[in-house]
């Protein structure tokens, strides 16, 4: 029913930003067949499939690229799909004969993602790392935390899904369009270091103005501004704050009661630290659920900071549906919502193993091509 309906794209299964991008484009109606490996790469941490979100509305096998079969497996898919995106190292795909020069000669429409930390060419390329080793490269992670302390590493949020997921859909999404015009498909770098640099255009404009300090924790939106940080409550949550404009730090000011700050003053730098200390000693006088009470219906730009498992507990959150139970497991809806093709989440991630027969003749195998591919597959078929 999504606006992707009747696209088919071949996913080879990796971690983190791989599996979020085919989720992405299944909630959104793509006929996605991700290509699990026989051996599962060793992350430390093991998780129930039901669990798995990330692998939710779509489609697996398991197939072994070790095995003529296997690769074959992969070049028949690409032939009637609209892409296929993978995540190893620079030129283990083209070591194994699923380069972009083999897949795209079974199909000149193919486009071919590539998602990585450090791109596919350049002095790291080859190199391993994760999300806090990308985003520190690309100057993001030097943003994060109180100046004179170490940089705080947040979620795998701005490399992985940010820089990385979310750019490799994009790009895929964007190749997929031209190549309906032109007959001709491409491949698509997404490089999360890449990724990540673009998400911090704004910065560099602003260093350029000279209206932005290389120092962590000296500038409007990193925490050192008093009208956009967290505040602690009396019962030890927080408050967050961002009334950057004028009249919204009017109505934050109202709000609090304060009147020892002048409005006026509000971008006076040398007082930040005055009016800093006047809004920590407020917001501790009474708990972060009494302030969310006071702060409804204004335009102070204060809200409560949930946890993880308090903000699908909110009535906005609640309202909109942002988050749905599948299954017994609560978790994120698709996003963003369409009018008239609305995404939905296929199917949980532990239904994914339908029969292989039954996935490959979707796919427009015949029963002989169908029987000689999974008499080929590691036991048990078909995951």
């Amino acid at each position: 029913m999504g606006p992707l309906a009747g696209f088919k794209i071949v996913e080879m299964a990796g971690i983190g930003p791989g599996p979020f991008c085919g989720m992405l484009l299944a909630d959104m109606g793509a006929d996605v067949i991700r290509l699990d490996r026989p051996d599962e790469p060793d992350l430390g941490i093991s998780m129930p499939e039901s669990c798995n979100l990330m692998h939710r509305s779509r489609r697996s096998i398991t197939v072994d690229l070790k095995v003529p079969e296997g690769i074959e497996l992969v070049l028949r898919l690409c032939e009637s799909a609209d892409a296929i995106f993978e995540g190893f190292r620079p030129g283990v795909m083209e070591r194994l004969g699923l380069g972009p020069a083999e897949c795209m000669a079974r199909n000149a429409r193919l486009v071919y993602g590539r998602i990585t930390g450090w791109g596919q060419d350049g002095p790291l390329a080859r190199s391993a790392g994760h999300d806090a080793n990308y985003i520190a490269l690309a100057g993001a992670l030097a943003c994060l935390g109180n100046r004179d302390e170490p940089p705080v590493i947040p979620l795998n949020l701005i490399g992985d899904f940010g820089g990385g997921g979310l750019f490799l859909a994009m790009g895929l999404l964007a190749a997929m369009l031209e190549a309906g015009r032109s007959g001709k498909g491409q491949v698509v770098d997404a490089a999360m270091v890449d990724g990540v640099a673009s998400m911090l255009t704004v910065f560099h404009g602003l260093i350029a103005g000279r209206l932005w300090s290389d120092t962590r924790g000296s500038n409007l939106l990193d925490g050192h501004a008093p009208f956009y940080r967290s505040y602690e409550t009396s019962d030890k949550h927080y408050i967050a704050v961002g009334a950057i404009e004028k009249r919204f730090f009017r109505a934050l000011l109202d709000a609090t009661g304060i009147t020892e700050i002048d409005p006026a003053d509000q971008y006076v730098q040398d007082k930040w630290p005055e009016h800093t200390a006047i809004f920590a000693s407020v917001f501790k006088t009474r708990s972060r659920d009494e302030w969310s009470t006071v702060f409804e219906g204004t335009d102070a730009c204060a809200t409560p900071v949930l946890s993880l498992a308090e903000a699908p507990e909110h009535a906005h959150m609640k309202f909109r549906k942002t988050f749905v139970e599948v299954d017994g497991i609560l978790q994120p809806g698709p996003a963003p919502r369409f009018s008239r093709t609305p995404s939905e989440i296929g199917n949980p991630p532990a239904a994914a193993a339908k029969p292989a027969d039954q996935i490959l003749a979707a796919w427009g195998l015949d029963d002989l091509e169908i029987s000689r591919f999974v008499d080929a597959m590691p036991r048990p078929a078909g995951r």
